[in-house]
């Protein structure tokens, strides 16, 4: 099965809802829905009853990962839209400085590194 194939619940693996992100960040739902709406993180609908829910990786000790926006910015500038932006990040990729896919690089501070190849794909 191809990473397209891959169904987006199983590709980015751990989740968390709505109520979830509220809690773990200390703040109200409707912030948590502000983050999502202002695009500072994206959702998804997962699960059995299709509930809101942003992928775990998005988020470090401090809370949202500074790197996500522009990284998204560029990513829609070029086209794709926010279930294929989850994909991209998503996507294992071997030839990046941190095994894994392009989240784990964001992650693991190569912001740099990681908009530079979403730079080549949206030009």
């Amino acid at each position: 099965m191809s990473d397209q194939e891959t169904p987006l619940e199983t590709l980015v693996g751990e989740w968390l809802t709505v109520p979830d992100i509220a809690e773990r960040l200390g703040v109200r739902l409707a912030d948590v829905r502000r983050l999502i709406d202002d695009g500072e993180v994206l959702a998804a609908r997962v699960g059995e009853r299709k509930v809101v829910a942003v992928p775990e990786k998005f988020f470090d000790d401090e809370g949202v990962l500074h790197s996500l926006k522009g990284t998204f910015t560029v990513l829609a500038d070029g086209g794709m839209d926010e279930e294929e932006i989850l994909r991209w990040l998503f996507t294992p990729d071997a030839s990046l400085p941190v095994e894994g896919a392009p989240i784990d690089s964001l992650r693991g501070g190569f912001k740099t590194e990681v908009r530079r190849r979403a730079m080549e794909l949206a030009f």
